[in-house]
């Protein structure tokens, strides 16, 4: 199986490390971010990965190519004309997924220890379109299941926002579903490339979303697992407290 690595984003939260470097390179107790995240994939038996470079991307390649890819084989996917978000980056680098049947895709600035093999092999079974991974943490953007663990949209609780099936819920309907928040953690079949209309720049939520109506999409609650967002540089600290 390959993997797909997000590291394209400008990370603004990040600064000032972010003004003069990736956040890819962000280091952890010695470590960079996108190390950790290439070793936690070969933990999980995945050794091809394609990571998609927009801000400072001489800095990734460079790195990547000095380490020799820490061992696994990395593909490098250019977006330095333009950063074309997670959706985008995704359709940019479908042909390096062609005769794969499934595949994973992860945000480079999430650091966690959740059993993917696990992830993967329900996603074999089960055999959605996709299914990601969800927690029961608060936030305030979360994707809506049903009680079958069926992805049926999104919402913003500070906004009451709505995306997705769920908008044509009843109230009633609505009362009975589950809000998960989302670990930027995916397992994707390939089929998704025959489904995808969108072009450019565009957001893979937003591809869920208008997908999740007639293909479902399901989830793997971690929970138990630890998962840090270490998008702002207090959550480095505590990243440092516990992945070493």
């Amino acid at each position: 199986m390959k993997a797909f690595l997000l590291a394209a984003g400008l990370g603004t939260r990040l600064q000032p490390f972010t003004l003069h470097h990736p956040k890819a390179l962000a280091m952890v107790n010695g470590k960079t971010l996108l190390q950790r995240n290439i070793e936690y994939l070969q933990g999980h038996g995945i050794k091809e990965v394609i990571v998609n470079v927009h801000h400072f991307a001489d800095q990734i390649i460079d790195d990547v190519n000095e380490k020799k890819g820490w061992g696994s084989t990395i593909t490098i996917s250019d977006e330095t004309d333009a950063v074309l978000e997670t959706g985008g980056g995704l359709k940019k680098a479908a042909w390096y997924f062609e005769g794969e049947e499934n595949f994973v895709v992860m945000n480079v600035d999430m650091l966690t220890d959740m059993p993917l093999s696990q992830m993967i092999q329900q996603h074999q079974i089960k055999n959605p379109l996709a299914t990601l991974a969800i927690t029961d943490r608060v936030s305030s953007r979360y994707f809506l299941f049903t009680t079958d663990n069926r992805l049926c949209g999104w919402r913003n609780t500070a906004t009451m926002e709505e995306k997705g099936a769920v908008l044509g819920y009843t109230t009633i309907q609505k009362q009975t579903l589950q809000q998960k928040a989302f670990s930027g953690i995916h397992v994707i079949n390939t089929q998704i490339f025959n489904h995808i209309q969108q072009e450019g720049k565009f957001s893979l939520v937003d591809v869920y979303m208008s997908l999740c109506a007639e293909n479902t999409i399901e989830g793997f609650n971690h929970s138990d697992s630890l998962l840090i967002d270490v998008g702002r540089p207090e959550s480095i600290l505590k990243a440092e407290t516990i992945f070493r």
